[in-house]
């Protein structure tokens, strides 16, 4: 049964998040269990309450993960992800890992024929918390960007960092295969295993450092290069999950050079229509030979998640039920 303002979608493709591995593993925890996983997610529209008119049985879409009100002082400026009481697909309430999946109709945008469903789904947290981090590192064209991390995250990063028009792009990694793709897709490949990334970067630029930094990898010591790498007026974005400290020397590091530490919490509803409109013209692209596709099935499901412990060659993972 939905209500009159809701949606039910017929699960095309919910994409495995490195979030869903914490929450297994209760590095993020979940306190209203048992809830189906799952925040990336694309399907088809096989019901409508009364009152939606935004999409209709039948749609392509892909889903918005956090529910909110609407109404509190968080949601009426546009900064959903901190609802007062708001709630996130996958975690506060069931998602995608499922034949179906029951959500408001706010949360639901049509998905162009353009774009695969599994490439829709992973969209909607992989590219969409990346865009959102570009835009709270307010990058400007021809600025300097260092990506800590090559996963679904990293991967759209550096697409989307290309579609602002910045300039350089380096890439900081210790998969092999990674490291490979990351030169092939013209950025400059840093591997962390040859040394300290952010000495390495520094040294690539002549010692300036970057304008931007993205920390997608969720350590403290990835978090603490993404810092030191930056150069005068630089922006590090942290987006990765951790419960580690890190330390930072305030004065030579970002008072003398008025850099900033920016945290990244999700992405906003507002962000996806544009990011729809990346992939749609091609700007955003997951080739299939970065994706891995695996059945509705606990086996497989429970295997791909043990890999996110490790470095996996691929970029992302996706269920997509037969």
């Amino acid at each position: 049964m939905i209500g009159p303002s809701d949606v039910l979608i017929r699960v095309a493709g919910a994409g495995i998040c490195h979030s869903d591995a914490h929450y297994r593993a209760g590095v993020s925890k979940i306190d209203n269990l048992p809830v189906t996983l799952g925040h990336e997610v694309a399907g088809t529209v096989a019901e409508v309450g009364h009152e939606v008119s935004n999409v209709a049985v039948g749609d392509r879409v892909c889903v918005h993960y956090l529910v909110h009100c609407g109404s509190c002082e968080f949601c009426r400026c546009g900064l959903e992800q901190f609802c007062r009481s708001g709630q996130m697909i996958g975690k506060h309430r069931d998602g995608g890992y499922a034949e179906f999946v029951k959500v408001p109709a706010k949360n639901v945008f049509v998905l162009p024929d353009e774009i695969l469903f599994e490439i829709g789904a992973i969209m909607m947290c992989s590219s969409a918390t990346a865009l959102h981090a570009l835009n709270k590192a307010q990058l400007r064209p021809g600025e300097s960007v260092a990506i800590f991390g090559f996963g679904g995250l990293g991967f759209s990063a550096l697409q989307l960092a290309r579609a602002f028009d910045c300039g350089e792009i380096y890439v900081v990694e210790i998969n092999p295969v990674k490291l490979a793709s990351i030169k092939n897709l013209g950025a400059v490949a840093i591997d962390a295993h040859a040394g300290d990334p952010a000495e390495q970067i520094k040294e690539a630029t002549a010692g300036k450092g970057v304008d931007v930094s993205l920390e997608l990898i969720g350590s403290a010591k990835t978090m603490r290069q993404a810092v030191h790498c930056l150069g005068v007026l630089g922006r590090a974005a942290l987006v990765g999950l951790t419960v580690e400290s890190m330390s930072i020397f305030p004065y030579p590091e970002l008072i003398n050079m008025e850099a900033e530490i920016i945290g990244v919490s999700d992405h906003l509803a507002t962000e996806i229509p544009t990011l729809i409109e990346f992939a749609r013209s091609g700007r955003l692209r997951f080739p299939t030979e970065a994706l891995r596709v695996v059945d509705l099935d606990a086996g497989q499901i429970n295997a791909a998640l043990d890999a996110l412990q490790h470095s996996i060659d691929h970029v992302r993972t996706v269920i997509m039920p037969k």
